[in-house]
């Protein structure tokens, strides 16, 4: 009995140590799928607020282009127009070249403060519309029916002195549409403002273009001056009939004042706004920039943005519901699960000992010990190499024969244990064909040949190859779609890019022909070869580094400084500008300065 009853319990237990896994096992899944969401959330939240910002970027961009060009077109004609002052009637050439200067304008057009040209009669506004046939029509519309003197873009100039974007109205007379009016205040010789040149430019095409493609199938762009009036929005009867602020005056979700203050304020910021059927929209906004005070807001509906992802987590839930009714067999199978676990920690250990030590023969292969000539008086040579992996697919070599330096600079496509092993096949081959051949160009079009056989990754290498006559300072060279060198000369360190052909990379076609380049290097001159590793190292904000602030930095270093307070100098300068932000690519420089005086031929 007593023997039963222990049975009994023993199995009793295990039965609640069973339960207690499966309920633990369930809690554990519940949180990951909540964090899974939580994390896919704010993944596309972070998503839809860059793509918004870069849409309202990009069709500021657009418009602010379009008034960019108005503004020249008005200012382009701004002396010619005060040229002829004296002669009314050839104000209205100037009217219609601004007209036919940019294909948004519709009318050109002078006004005049009243009785400037008495013979002209009280006003005087000489007015050109092209139509979009390019039919010119010339009137002078000033008179007591269409008072310019009462306009904002006529006051406002006159008043600041300054040139001025109006509120879009609908001009009936002139332009007879919907427009917006840029004017420039008109001065006489001595200096008086005596009217406007100004140029009305159409907003028809407004609405199609703020519009014309969405993130989202139910997002919409909206652009509003700076007293609320909307502009453009996919409702074309709210188009310079209603003011943002009536618009919304509905709603009930007080964040949609603080919106329409920001919007009509030119700030820049994002909300959650609640419509009027109860929708969560997302909005993001901000100026458009330029003297028109416009702002631009994007709408992004919730059930666009997240609706699928919803979707995806019922299907989750439904499916952990189905797995929970597979606990009993995982359970069975987790001790088996262990042990392979195990089998795969002890591989990937191997794995990452294997890479060490590969990275290890990989940079053992480069040259190490520097300065690398210490005998020699007539250069000096460094190199560094920051692989962005275990093992990187950058490469660099040099070595001297027959009084002549041979010099070369790699990059390979690709990433990791393939990309290494081209990056050693190739610094072999370099190497090998180097110690026989004297033209750069045999020396890149061998090893091209070369890697047909050896390159089944059908990667390819940029390849720059140089040799350095060390006594004429005559260098040849030969570059396979590799990054410009960069040559550092004269004492105030002046900096500028090597020519070269644009060569296929190395093992890209077999049997190209190869171009070789001949040039001089003079004395104290540094040949600074390098990979984008270097030109395209990103910051957090995702800015290269860039070539104009490479050599922005090369030119820094001091004369006479050696390569390696060069390579020393350029490095740190990297560095600083990529901060914290992880490495995404090979980071290689070479610095070779050629330092004997020479009496070569002069420079192709």
């Amino acid at each position: 009995m007593k023997t039963k009853s222990v049975g009994q319990w023993s199995r009793a237990l295990k039965t609640r140590s069973s339960l207690a896994i499966i309920i633990t096992v369930a809690v554990i899944i519940e949180l990951t799928s909540a964090l899974q969401f939580w994390f896919a959330r704010e993944g596309i939240r972070e998503e839809v607020e860059r793509r918004a910002v870069t849409e309202r970027y990009v069709k500021s961009l657009e418009i602010q282009n379009v008034m960019n060009a108005v503004e020249s077109a008005v200012g382009n004609h701004l002396w010619e127009a005060e040229r002829w002052l004296g002669e009314p009637d050839s104000l209205y050439g100037v009217a219609r070249r601004i007209a036919l200067q940019n294909e948004q304008i519709i009318g050109g057009f002078l006004a005049f403060v009243p009785n400037y040209y008495p013979t002209q009669g009280q006003w005087f506004e000489p007015y050109v519309r092209v139509d979009a046939y390019g039919n010119e029509q010339i009137s002078q519309l000033a008179g007591p029916d269409h008072d310019y003197t009462k306009k904002d873009f006529y006051l406002k100039p006159l008043d600041s002195g300054n040139s001025y974007w109006s509120e879009p109205y609908l001009d009936a007379e002139g332009a007879r549409s919907m427009v917006t009016t840029y004017s420039v205040p008109l001065r006489d010789s001595k200096g008086r403002i005596v009217g406007i040149i100004a140029a009305d430019v159409s907003l028809e095409w407004f609405g199609s273009e703020i519009n014309a493609r969405q993130l989202y199938p139910s997002s919409y762009n909206v652009v509003i001056s700076r007293q609320g009036q909307i502009i453009a929005c996919p409702v074309e009867s709210l188009v310079m009939n209603r003011n943002i602020v009536e618009l919304t005056a509905h709603l009930s979700d007080t964040s949609v004042v603080r919106v329409n203050r920001d919007l009509m304020e030119g700030k820049s910021g994002k909300a959650e706004v609640t419509d009027e059927e109860g929708a969560l929209n997302y909005v993001f906004y901000g100026p458009i920039g330029g003297d028109s005070g416009w702002s631009m807001a994007v709408v992004c509906a919730d059930r666009d943005i997240y609706g699928k992802l919803r979707l995806v987590a019922l299907q989750q839930t439904l499916l952990m519901l189905v797995g929970m009714l597979l606990l009993g067999f995982i359970i069975s199978r987790i001790i088996k699960g262990s042990r392979q676990l195990n089998k795969v920690i002890v591989e990937q250990e191997r794995i990452e000992s294997d890479l060490r030590i590969a990275s290890g023969i990989q940079m053992d292969m480069l040259p190490k010990i520097f300065p690398p000539f210490p005998e020699r008086d007539d250069v000096d040579v460094f190199g560094s190499l920051v692989p962005a992996r275990e093992v990187g697919g950058d490469l660099y070599d040099f070595h001297i024969r027959d009084e002549k330096l041979f010099f070369a600079i790699g990059d390979v496509s690709g990433k990791g244990v393939p990309a290494s092993l081209v990056m050693a096949v190739t610094r072999s081959m370099f190497r090998t064909v180097s110690a026989n051949e004297d033209s750069p160009c045999q020396i890149v079009a061998r090893i091209n040949d070369s890697m047909d056989d050896v390159n089944e990754s059908n990667m390819f290498v940029t390849l720059f190859v140089g040799v350095l006559d060390l006594l004429t300072g005559n260098m040849c060279y030969c570059n396979a779609g590799h990054c410009a060198p960069v040559l550092l000369f004269g004492a105030g360190q002046e900096v500028k890019l090597l020519p070269v052909d644009p060569n296929l990379p190395v093992g890209a076609i077999t049997g190209f022909c190869y171009k070789e380049q001949r040039t001089v290097i003079d004395p104290q001159t540094t040949i600074l070869l390098y990979t984008d590793g270097l030109t395209e190292a990103e910051n957090a904000c995702h800015e290269q580094f860039g070539t104009e602030k490479m050599i922005e930095v090369s030119r820094q270093c001091a004369a006479g400084q050696s390569p390696q307070k060069v390579v020393a100098h350029l490095s740190d300068a990297v560095e600083a500008f990529v901060g914290d932000n992880e490495q995404s690519d090979d980071l290689t420089i070479l610095a070779v300065k050629y330092l004997k005086k020479q009496g070569g031929e002069k420079s192709l």
